[in-house]
């Protein structure tokens, strides 16, 4: 894998992000959509403890993003969201490493870590240790106790 970088997203999102999102729709995902809308309006900005927004470039490119928030239907746990590769990048591995950089965001805390996985990602989610568990509107667990 060439060049990959992965940088915190703080003040500003991503150059870039406008071909992830009409990648993204192009799929029938609309999550991108939301991470923008809700950023403009200071709605969801990644900022709490054990929060954070990565971004991955590759060779420049913005080719991936990525969330880590506290889930909303358990305050003990946290959330991945917001998770998505352009289709092109998938398989080489962007995706395993922004997934592992977020988890270690939350460093020793043993908070459980949930995710809504997209169909077909399921294997993905598996291989990192995540759980089947569809309840509240999850699919995965990642018990960390």
């Amino acid at each position: 894998m060439t060049d990959l970088r992965l940088e915190r997203v703080r003040s500003l999102l991503p150059n870039g992000l406008a071909a992830l999102r009409e990648g993204a729709r192009a799929e029938g995902y609309r999550h991108l959509d939301r991470l923008a809308a809700d950023w403009e309006a200071g709605v969801l900005r990644f900022d709490r403890v054990h929060e954070a927004l990565l971004a991955a470039f590759r060779d420049g490119d913005l080719v991936g993003v990525g969330g880590l928030t506290a889930d909303p239907v358990h305050p003990n746990a946290l959330r991945l969201r917001r998770f998505y590769i352009a289709p092109a990048e998938r398989r080489c591995g962007i995706g395993r490493a922004l997934a592992l950089a977020l988890l270690a965001e939350v460093g020793d805390a043993c908070r459980p870590i949930v995710v809504n996985a997209a169909p077909g990602s399921e294997p993905f989610w598996e291989s990192l240790g995540f759980k089947p568990d569809r309840r509240n509107g999850r699919t995965h667990i990642l018990s960390r106790s």
